[in-house]
C-alpha cells in the first residue's frame, strides 16, 4: 500500500512537472545523437479581421503533440521548428560563436482559414509574423533557464514564453546540468543603508581617466571612427531558392548606455545574412558575432518603409545591451522600386540608439532576377543634385543677361551713328 501511494505521488508529480514544462523536444542529428534540446510554454494572442468589419482575438497555446520534422542542428546554427494543427507552425532560430550562442529570430505561422481556431476569419491566408527574442549571451555546453514569462509583442500577434529550457548545441549527445540563467529569474538584492553617529569625515574621491567618448550634446552625435566598409546582404525565398531581399550599405551603431557613448562599425566581412520575405512584411537578419540586427520592412500595397528595427549585442566593454523600435517610418519608396541615399544619414532609433549608414540602397519587395529595381533617391541626395544645378541655372541667366545687355548696347550704338549721320 505504501509502495502504491508512493508511486500515485510519483506520477502526480511528474503530471505536474510535464504541464508546467510545456512540451519537451528532443533533435538528434545524423548520427542518431541528441543535438538540440528544448522544454518550454508558448502562449499565443491573435487578433484577425471577422466579417461585419470587425477584429477578434483569439488565445491558445503550443500543443504537446506538435511535430518537430522541421528541427535541424548544425555546429554553428540550429532551428526548432514546431508543426501543430492545420498548418500553423513556431519556429526558433539559434546561432554559435565561438564559445556563446543566442536565439536570433522567432518565426510563427498561422493559418487563418483555420476555422475551428480562427472563426469567422475573413482571411484564408497564412500570416507569418518574425521576433527577437530575449536569449543572448547563452554559454556553450550550458542551458538557457528562465522560468519568468517573457513577452513579445509583433503586430497582431502577442507570443508568451514561459519556463523555457534550451539547449541549442549539445555536444557528446547529453543534455548539460549547467545553466544559463535569464535576469528576469535572477533575485535582486535591496542593501539598505545604514546610519551611524560617528562623526563624519569627508573623502575626496579619485577620479580616473575612462578613454570611453563622452556622450554629445547635440540631438544626433557626431561620428568618431572612420566610415565602415559596404556590405551586401541577401535573403533568398524558402521556396524556390530565388532573392527577395537585397540590401547595400555601409553600417555604425551609436550607443549611449551609463552616460557613456560608443560607436561600432559593422564588419561585412563576418556578417551572415538571412531572413523572410513576405507579401507585406519583410525581414533581413544580420548576424556578426554576439551583434544580431534584425530590420522589418512592410508595405501598403504602394510603398514600402523601415518599420522596425531591433539590435540586441555587448558594447565594446562586454555590456549587454538590447533596443529596438517598432514605430519608424525610414527607407520609403514604392513598391516597384528601390530606396538608395548615398549620403551619410543617420536615424535616431531610441534615446541611446543612434542609427548612421553610408552608400544605402535597399529593396525588400518586388526583387526580379536578383537585381535592385530603379532606385528613388533620398532628400540628401536630391538637395546634394540641388546646389550644381542652381549654380548652372544661375550662370546661364547671367550669361544671358550680358549678352542682351550687350545687343542692347550694340543696337543704341547703331541709332546714334545714323542719326549722326
Amino acid at each position: 500500500m505504501y509502495r502504491l501511494s508512493t508511486f500515485m505521488l510519483f506520477l502526480a508529480l511528474g503530471t505536474v512537472f510535464q504541464q508546467s514544462h510545456g512540451i519537451e523536444v528532443n533533435v538528434t542529428d545524423k548520427d542518431n545523437k541528441l543535438c538540440l534540446y528544448a522544454n518550454l510554454m508558448v502562449n499565443f494572442s491573435v487578433s484577425y479581421e471577422v466579417t461585419g468589419n470587425k477584429s477578434a482575438t483569439v488565445k491558445f497555446e503550443l500543443p504537446l503533440e506538435a511535430e518537430t520534422s522541421g528541427s535541424v542542428c548544425d555546429t554553428t546554427t540550429s532551428t526548432l521548428k514546431l508543426d501543430f494543427g492545420d498548418g500553423h507552425s513556431w519556429s526558433i532560430n539559434f546561432t554559435r560563436s565561438g564559445k556563446i550562442y543566442q536565439a536570433d529570430t522567432i518565426v510563427f505561422s498561422y493559418n487563418l482559414n483555420d476555422t475551428k481556431l480562427f472563426p469567422n476569419s475573413t482571411s484564408n491566408e497564412t500570416a507569418t509574423v518574425t521576433v527577437k527574442p530575449h536569449i543572448i549571451n547563452v554559454g556553450v555546453d550550458t542551458c538557457y533557464s528562465c522560468k519568468s514569462d517573457d513577452l513579445i509583442e509583433a503586430d497582431m500577434v502577442s507570443q508568451t514564453l514561459s519556463n523555457v529550457l534550451i539547449q541549442a548545441f549539445v555536444s557528446g549527445g547529453s543534455k548539460s546540468d549547467n545553466l544559463t540563467t535569464c535576469a528576469a529569474d535572477v533575485p535582486t538584492t535591496t542593501v539598505v543603508p545604514t546610519t551611524t553617529n560617528a562623526t563624519s569625515t569627508t573623502t575626496a574621491i579619485p577620479t580616473t581617466n575612462v578613454t570611453s567618448t563622452t556622450p554629445p550634446t547635440t540631438s544626433t552625435p557626431v561620428p568618431t571612427i572612420p566610415a565602415p566598409s559596404t556590405g551586401k546582404y541577401n535573403v533568398t525565398a524558402s521556396d524556390n531558392k530565388t532573392v527577395c531581399l537585397l540590401a547595400t550599405f555601409g553600417l555604425r551603431i551609436g550607443l549611449l548606455q551609463n552616460n557613456k557613448y560608443e560607436e561600432m562599425n559593422l564588419d561585412p566581412n563576418v556578417t551572415t545574412a538571412h531572413g523572410l520575405c513576405g507579401v507585406n512584411i519583410s525581414d533581413l537578419v544580420l548576424v556578426s558575432g554576439p551583434l544580431t540586427l534584425m530590420f522589418t520592412f512592410t508595405n501598403d500595397t504602394k510603398k514600402f518603409h523601415l518599420h522596425a528595427l531591433n539590435i540586441t549585442g555587448n558594447t565594446g566593454s562586454g555590456v549587454a545591451f538590447s533596443e529596438a523600435n517598432t514605430n519608424l517610418s525610414l527607407w520609403e519608396a514604392a513598391i516597384s522600386s528601390s530606396y538608395m541615399c548615398n549620403k551619410e544619414q543617420n536615424s535616431t532609433i531610441t534615446d541611446a540608439l543612434t542609427l548612421f549608414t553610408f552608400k544605402l540602397q535597399v529593396q525588400p519587395f518586388g526583387v526580379e532576377k536578383g537585381l535592385f529595381s530603379i532606385a528613388e533617391d533620398c532628400q540628401a541626395d536630391a538637395e546634394s543634385f540641388l546646389v550644381p544645378i542652381a549654380v548652372g541655372v544661375a550662370l546661364i541667366i547671367l550669361i544671358l543677361i550680358v549678352v542682351l545687355a550687350y545687343f542692347i548696347g550694340r543696337k543704341r550704338n547703331m541709332s546714334a551713328g545714323y542719326e549722326s549721320f
